[in-house]
């Protein structure tokens, strides 16, 4: 059986067949804070607060009461909490039940094993991947695509009312994003940068303050021949960055950049081969301090701008004599590089 909080909270048992998925907003609030808190001890005054925070009913520790008797037998799988269900189906006739939820003098347990939620497979399977990254991204890869196919919807979707669903559904959110990271990072390593343009668009989008997203689209396309959507990708990030927060992109997001005005080797694998690109571009020359690094990214941005506009008359051009050869039968005329 597994307790899965990313997503909506629900139990399943797939044995079994069952898929319980608890009711209204303080039912789920209520299972999300025990199974956030699993194996460890919650008490009255942390569960209420979870569940109706700075306005408790005047009657709240009954209140409570009523709320784990419900999900008792919502666990035990009967409506009068007799054995049965996921408590006692399959060991009736030998032994009692244990039950899930545990009441102690001060509060409540959920008493399930470390790895009995789709949260802690998860964080295998990522740390896992972690481990092996630079020896082995194509089994790192594979390894993150599965992690993160457990996500359903948001972490404890519906069921944060209170700081503990609250904590650690931030905590889940920042986890997946860094998955998402080291995926594509992986995914990169193995020459896959064709397949990941798409997906790398959609998360800059969705997620306009993170460098990473952008850092990883930047090499993809570099990767593909695209130099000048590379190029425009640092321009949407700076345009984002200093409209939103008044500061501009880090440090390795600006290295990356001139990293790709000059061709550098080392953005291309030694599998995957660069593409024959346009003339090498000079090095620009190195800063001595952060001020005088600010100067220069007007400069570079301008460099960007020019070889964009360079490159898409160069197509336009091509475009032309093709034509003209057409109207004139096939007579070859000379194209123009720059």
């Amino acid at each position: 059986m597994q307790f899965r909080i990313l997503g909506l909270v629900e139990v399943r048992d797939e044995e079994a067949g069952l898929h319980l998925l608890p009711t209204g907003a303080k039912q789920r609030a209520l299972l999300g804070a025990l199974v956030v808190r699993a194996g460890h001890h919650v008490s009255v005054r942390q569960l209420i607060d979870e569940l109706w925070g700075e306005e408790p009913p005047a009657n709240a520790e009954n209140a409570l009461q009523v709320h784990v008797a419900r999900l008792r037998r919502l666990l035990s799988g009967t409506e009068d909490g007799r054995d049965g269900g996921l408590d006692g189906g399959r060991e009736a006739g030998r032994r009692a039940p244990q039950p899930w939820i545990v009441t102690t003098s001060r509060g409540y347990t959920l008493r399930i094993g470390p790895v009995e939620t789709d949260a802690a497979c998860f964080q295998q399977l990522t740390d896992t991947a972690r481990r092996i990254l630079h020896e082995d991204p194509g089994r790192a890869g594979e390894l993150l695509r599965r992690a993160l196919s457990l996500w359903r919807g948001p972490a404890l979707e519906g069921s944060v009312l209170g700081d503990i669903c609250a904590g650690r559904a931030a905590q889940l959110e920042e986890d997946r994003l860094t998955a998402l990271e080291m995926m594509y990072d992986a995914y990169l390593r193995t020459g896959r940068h064709g397949e990941i343009t798409g997906e790398l668009m959609v998360l800059t989008t969705d997620h306009p303050m993170r460098e990473r997203f952008y850092d990883l689209l930047m090499v993809a396309f570099y990767r593909c021949g695209r130099q000048a959507e590379a190029l425009r990708v640092y321009e949407r990030a700076r345009h984002r960055m200093v409209h939103d927060l008044g500061v501009e992109p880090g440090p390795a997001l600006r290295r990356l950049m001139q990293a790709i005005l000059q061709h550098d080797p080392s953005l291309g694998p030694a599998a995957c081969p660069l593409p024959a690109g346009p003339p090498r571009v000079p090095a620009l020359p190195a800063v001595a301090d952060a001020a005088a690094g600010d100067a220069v990214v007007p400069l570079m941005e301008e460099i960007v701008r020019l070889r964009g506009r360079i490159e898409r008359l160069q197509q336009e051009q091509n475009q032309l004599m093709c034509r003209l050869e057409e109207l004139t039968g096939g007579a070859p005329v000379r194209r123009v590089t720059a």
